[in-house]
């Protein structure tokens, strides 16, 4: 019987193994860079804590069970409701600002597609305890720097950028009560999905005293001034969003990164928590979806029964930043890349094969070698395919002096090494 993986689960051959390291890497790197320190949760929760931020409508997007003891989980299909628990159970104790970032993986029930799927990693990076917009600003920092080092230019990315407070100003000048604005922010974060013609038909189902075509064209094309202006009937209720989209963006100027960074009031975040500035990443020349979203959140461990701390940050999925990568030709080749691969001149050299291997990978490097006794060529070929950085060759003048041939497989160039110089020979 032939059994195979599962929709939208992934098998992770050495090959892929290479590419997903290559980006955990640089998702460790950024992270450390801006002294954000990992954590990490259970790969499950009690299915109430979902319920709790999301609604009970998310069980059916989450693979949940009961187990011997009636008790509801579900798998982690995201990690804010873990970070907003660990963080609710020891607020007072932990240092402010909280910098936390972690890379774990998650499921979902939902049918997969193209750069979504069941099973999934995500990088996740939040600050807590500071309503600073400085916070806001370095946490889309983090982003842009990790885009920047991974080759996406601003020709390539842009980070899209917009702010709740000012939307729900804009909203109510466009004739849409404050008590049904959840659904409006549902509605505009579908927008660019189903299109304007469905995005007006379903506006006008909800919000019939408002003009939906004036509604989609002001998502389309208005500015941050012209939104600015279009919400003036705040007062000084938009004062303070105002102040803080502003501040945020100047804090961006100086973090280099306002080069990404674009205003779009499509950019809403449809989910209920957030309270403040919002952002996305989308790729200019590549039909996907979002590659990272995420916003300000300043109730959620109330939700918890703990005391408010107010937080901001984002999510990052593997699979669609992988694709955007691979179709802007910004994977890098990754070749096993083993420091050494060493070789025997004859079948009465192999123990000392095996010992010199013992020796070099004791002093910290990669290191392989051929199972079967075959002719020098062969192993050679071996060593190439390998991509080894040098073959080791082991023939007569080990006995005597234990000097071998160290052939650098790049340049091809070969000389004649001490053993006991060989891990300094390599490393230089």
């Amino acid at each position: 019987m032939s059994i195979q993986c599962p929709p939208g689960m992934r098998d992770f051959y050495p090959e892929d193994m290479r590419v997903q390291n290559w980006l955990f890497d640089h998702w460790r790197s950024v992270s450390r860079a801006f002294g954000f320190s990992e954590y990490e949760g259970p790969i499950f929760e009690f299915l109430e804590l979902y319920e709790l931020k999301s609604g009970a409508g998310i069980v059916s997007e989450l693979f949940s069970f009961t187990d011997r003891g009636e008790r509801r989980f579900a798998i982690r299909p995201e990690m804010t409701p873990t970070l907003a628990r660990m963080v609710a159970a020891r607020a007072n104790a932990l240092p402010r600002p909280i910098k936390w970032f972690s890379i774990p993986r998650m499921c979902r029930a939902e049918k997969p597609q193209r750069g979504r799927l069941r099973e999934f990693f995500q990088w996740n990076v939040d600050t807590l305890g500071s309503e600073d917009p400085l916070a806001d600003a370095e946490v889309v920092a983090v982003a842009v720097e990790f885009l920047r080092r991974v080759g996406l230019s601003e020709q390539d990315v842009a980070v899209r950028l917009n702010h709740r407070g000012l939307m729900k100003h804009a909203l109510e000048a466009l004739g849409v009560p404050v008590g049904q604005q959840g659904k409006a922010f549902e509605l505009i974060d579908r927008s660019e999905k189903i299109g304007d013609d469905a995005f007006c038909q379903h506006w006008r189902q909800h919000f019939p005293d408002s003009d939906a075509e004036r509604v989609a064209d002001v998502l389309r094309r208005a500015s941050l001034d012209e939104c600015l202006r279009l919400a003036g009937a705040g007062g000084d209720d938009l004062a303070q969003p105002t102040r803080q989209f502003r501040e945020m963006w100047e804090r961006l100027r100086s973090f280099a990164c306002e080069a990404y960074c674009v205003f779009d009031p499509r950019i809403v975040r449809g989910l209920a928590y957030y309270t403040g500035a919002v952002f996305e990443v989308h790729a200019r020349r590549v039909q996907l979806r979002a590659l990272l979203g995420g916003g300000r959140y300043d109730d959620l461990t109330g939700l918890l029964d703990g005391p408010r701390v107010p937080g901001v940050g984002f999510g990052m999925g593997d699979a669609p930043m992988l694709e955007a990568l691979r179709e802007l030709g910004k994977l890098p080749r990754l070749d096993e890349g083993i420091d050494a691969f060493v070789i025997d001149a004859d079948a009465q050299r192999f123990d000392d094969v095996l010992g010199l291997v013992t020796r070099l990978r004791r002093e910290g490097l990669v290191v392989d070698y051929s199972y079967k006794r075959q002719a020098i060529g062969k192993q050679l070929k071996q060593a190439s395919a390998r991509a080894a950085r040098y073959a080791v060759i082991v023939g007569h003048e080990w006995p005597q002096a234990e000097q071998v041939a160290l052939k650098d497989m790049t340049t091809g160039q070969q000389r004649v090494a001490a053993a006991a110089e060989l891990a300094a020979c390599m490393r230089r």
